[in-house]
């Protein structure tokens, strides 16, 4: 006899011409709109977690705290401290601002003949336990 599956899902899920929030980035070269429209929580998500990546904190009105801070310590020196400290403060600043999902893996890949450093960061959504992956580049 199968085992029954229960499939969680958002209820704003259901709702298919309703937006859900604005994706990032902003504006679009093909569509000539301000914001482009995400409807579902699956890119809502993602563009929350950018947000969160790309925020220093007190950059954000009212909300001080808010923010990771890579800015500041991607000019330190590479080395295997410093990403630690990196999937730390990422791993931290998410448990508390995206409680949506559950990190599995961060990947630093750092370039530094070329100036560039790449986060890559593989999460799954606790809802529908679907995983997904945002990769972000510091150059």
């Amino acid at each position: 006899m199968p085992i029954p599956q229960i499939i969680r899902i958002n209820p704003l899920d259901l709702q298919k011409n309703t937006a859900i929030g604005i994706s990032l980035p902003f504006g679009s070269q093909t569509n000539n709109k301000l914001f482009n429209l995400t409807y579902s929580t699956k890119e809502q998500i993602k563009s929350n977690l950018i947000n969160l990546l790309l925020t220093s904190k007190g950059e954000r009105v009212l909300n001080p705290l808010f923010g990771c801070d890579l800015k500041k310590t991607l000019f330190e020196n590479i080395n295997p401290i410093n990403d630690n400290n990196i999937r730390d403060i990422i791993i931290s600043s998410t448990n508390i601002y995206t409680p949506e999902i559950t990190i599995s893996n961060i990947s630093i890949n750092n370039l530094p003949d070329e100036n560039l450093v790449n986060i890559t960061i593989d999460y799954i959504l606790n809802i529908s336990g679907n995983p997904d992956q945002i990769t972000i580049q510091f150059q």
